[in-house]
């Protein structure tokens, strides 16, 4: 029984690393809690309670600043954006017409404060819920003094929530962000031995890759982790040792990949995996009582046995020395993961150059489109029901938030309609089974308030399953529960995604590619960056953290990977298209892996001397052949820029001994491998300087 209790704390540390989906919902909760426990002395009618209770969750859901501080000042900014936004809708409940103007005026506003970062995103969310929520409970201008303290009751409740409750511990965090970094490894390791059981298969190819992108994710949050715990020397220290276990991890991922493809008798086979499920049970446990992989009988038979591969090769030695690799990189993490020293004091860093104010670029765009789709959500909700006409509006500006492109709208819309119809079935269960039960209906809506919030971040279809679901609750406890109402709320939400999409195909749309393509652009800005300073680092010109430009290539790619995102969905039905997104993802993460390996192993001077007149051509046409990229991604389908140059074979160094330059070498190799990939996506043609000329 204890093992299933850790299996089952360890898929919960994977599923949500730090706890941070955790820590927010309970956010949501308790501050409701709160709000409406300092509320009822006053004996306010339900729906004044309600709006506290509102405010409390959108501020917990939405406030995400950097800084408590600035946290602390969103809050404020908050408490002021919703009471403008429910004086308003109060008051638009006594003249029809401007209730819906004004909801679609906030749209765009809405829509266009997310390029104002963390803090615009929050007040333009807070500020269009706001105004909803009174109007779904037919708030009147009476109301508006008992409404405003409600507001101010509920922000504070957060902020009690916030800074007091529930407040980040750095070094709890850190702890177990750790935890999901190896419950992660191990999910990775896992997924291996099922590839390994079965000789491969498409289904656990994928279930490989999904594992080994959730582990790229956990190894991003320790590096933004560790900071906070230990001293610079030790942070950058701990980064590269993750980079490092990562690598190694993602090496064996392959090595079993290529392993499949040979001939294995039963018994190499199950062999290789009794020794995966051996490593993995290292993996799955609290760091604070595992001992050392070092420290284990187990770990000396890795080395030994990866050891002496070279020289007798056998069938799955592949495996076992990627084993042995891996095993030696988690041993070195875990031993720069205790923090030893007291953390640096903050240094002043680099402001970013804020953006413009006010510009037409594609946020802009967005809420232009999202105008227009509200506009047609009013006239479309209108024609389904009088008096709920709002629930349109509301899927417009959902489908629309965070969205770049029409088919990210498209997969918005399909999403949250796929949501509510399951949601349906479930807010009809949930309102007969508490049969006007007070207390059991607000407990069921609080659970539903924290799935919604807990989910949030993973699926927008469970996600609005529990919104919907919550909404039967409410119409119970407000006495209006029916399921033609349900059916209505179905219906405003088709009108609505179909408005939004309608908006999103036919005012000046953006398609995907477009906006993939300036992602790609950015990512090779960001690749350009980084060659230049290893390139310095490595001549000893210059001393540069590569790591954290690194980190910055990852956080591009990771847009790319959410901006081709309707490319690769299932709703895609070109096969074709799904296959060429999946290809240009590929390749970038490709890219991020070799800069990753570069920047794990890459010393100041290793190529000094000699080496670096070789060294600069090298790294050199690397540059040139991003230039002819980024000029193909400027002008798609117009002439031909130029042609990318490959390598020509010739090493840096004809005695290179070290393995540390040599695997730098190689990832710059691949490297450039990879954009010759890209190239050829946009038509680019590739010259070999090695082939006889004609």
């Amino acid at each position: 029984m204890n093992r299933y209790r850790l299996a089952a704390l360890d898929r919960l540390a994977a599923a949500d690393p730090g706890l941070v989906r955790l820590r927010l919902a309970g956010s949501a909760v308790l501050g409701i809690v709160l709000a409406v426990g300092a509320l009822l002395p006053a004996h306010l009618p339900l729906t004044v309670m309600l709006v506290g209770a509102i405010a409390a969750m959108m501020t917990a859901f939405t406030v995400n600043d950097a800084t408590p501080g600035a946290q602390a000042g969103t809050l404020a900014l908050a408490f002021l954006t919703g009471a403008a936004s429910i004086t308003t809708a109060s008051l638009g409940s006594a003249l029809p017409p401007l209730d819906s103007i004004v909801f679609v005026l906030l749209i765009f506003v809405a829509v266009y404060a997310q390029r104002f970062g963390p803090r615009g995103t929050a007040l333009g969310s807070i500020a269009f819920f706001l105004f909803f929520f009174p109007m779904f409970l037919q708030a009147h201008l009476k109301q508006v003094p008992q409404l405003l303290l409600a507001l101010a009751v509920g922000v504070l409740a957060n902020a009690v929530v916030r800074f007091v409750l529930l407040r980040p511990n750095a070094e709890a965090e850190f702890l177990r962000v750790r935890r999901a970094f190896r419950a992660r490894l191990a999910a990775v390791v896992r997924a291996t031995e099922a590839h390994l059981a079965v000789g491969g298969s498409d289904r656990t190819r994928k279930q490989l890759r999904t594992a080994l992108a959730r582990l790229h994710e956990c190894v991003l949050l320790i590096e933004d982790a560790a900071p906070d715990v230990v001293d610079a020397r030790a942070a950058d220290r701990l980064r590269r040792r993750a980079i490092e276990v990562e690598l190694a991890v993602q090496w064996l991922a392959s090595t079993v990949q290529r392993t499949c493809s040979d001939e294995l008798g039963p018994h190499v086979r199950d062999d290789l995996i009794a020794r995966l499920a051996r490593f993995r049970a290292l993996m799955e446990r609290d760091p604070r009582e595992l001992p050392l992989i070092s420290q284990t009988g187990e770990y000396s038979r890795m080395l030994v046995e990866g050891s002496r591969i070279d020289e007798h090769a056998a069938p799955g030695d592949g495996v076992r020395k990627a084993l042995a690799e891996l095993a030696l990189a988690d041993d070195r993490a875990q031993r720069a993961a205790t923090p030893e020293a007291t953390v640096d004091p903050p240094e002043d860093e680099e402001e970013d150059e804020p953006e413009p104010r006010f510009a037409y670029d594609n946020r802009t765009r967005s809420a232009i489109q999202a105008v227009v789709g509200g506009g047609l959500a009013v006239l479309g909700g209108e024609l389904v029901s009088h008096q709920r006409w709002y629930w349109a509006v509301l899927t417009v500006f959902v489908v629309f938030i965070g969205a770049s492109s029409a088919g990210a709208t498209f997969v918005k819309g399909v999403r949250r309609l796929g949501g509510t119809l399951i949601g349906i079935v479930g807010g009809v269960l949930l309102a007969l089974l508490v049969g006007g039960n007070t207390p059991a209906t607000l407990a069921l809506i609080l659970v539903c308030v924290f799935g919604m919030v807990y989910t949030a971040r993973v699926s927008q279809v469970v996600m609005a399953f529990f919104i919907t679901s919550m909404l039967g609750l409410l119409y119970s406890l407000l006495g209006t529960f029916s399921l033609a109402v349900l059916w209505i709320r179905v219906a405003e939400t088709a009108v609505g995604a179909a408005a939004g999409i309608l908006a999103a195909v036919v005012i000046v749309p953006v398609r995907t590619r477009s906006v993939m393509l300036d992602d790609i652009g950015e990512v090779l800005d960001e690749l350009e960056e980084f060659l230049e300073h290893t390139r310095g680092l490595l001549a000893g010109e210059e001393n540069v953290n590569i790591i954290e430009l690194s980190r910055d290539l990852d956080r591009s790619v990771e847009v790319v990977r959410t901006t081709i995102e309707p490319l690769t969905h299932p709703v895609n039905l070109r096969s074709a298209r799904r296959d060429y997104g999946w290809h240009v993802l590929t390749t970038l993460e490709t890219i991020a892996f070799r800069a990753r390996h570069v920047a794990a192993r890459a010393q100041p001077g290793m190529l000094a001397g000699a080496d670096t007149d070789r060294l600069r051509q090298f790294t050199g046409r690397l540059l040139t052949n991003i230039d002819v990229l980024r000029t193909a991604l400027d002008a798609p389908g117009g002439p031909t820029p130029g042609t990318l140059v490959r390598d020509d074979g010739t090493p840096v160094s004809d005695r290179v001994e070290q393995a540390e330059t040599r695997a730098v070498l190689s990832s710059l190799s691949h490297l450039d491998e990879a954009l010759v990939s890209l190239g050829r996506v946009f038509g680019l043609q590739a010259t070999d300087p090695r082939a006889p000329a004609k």
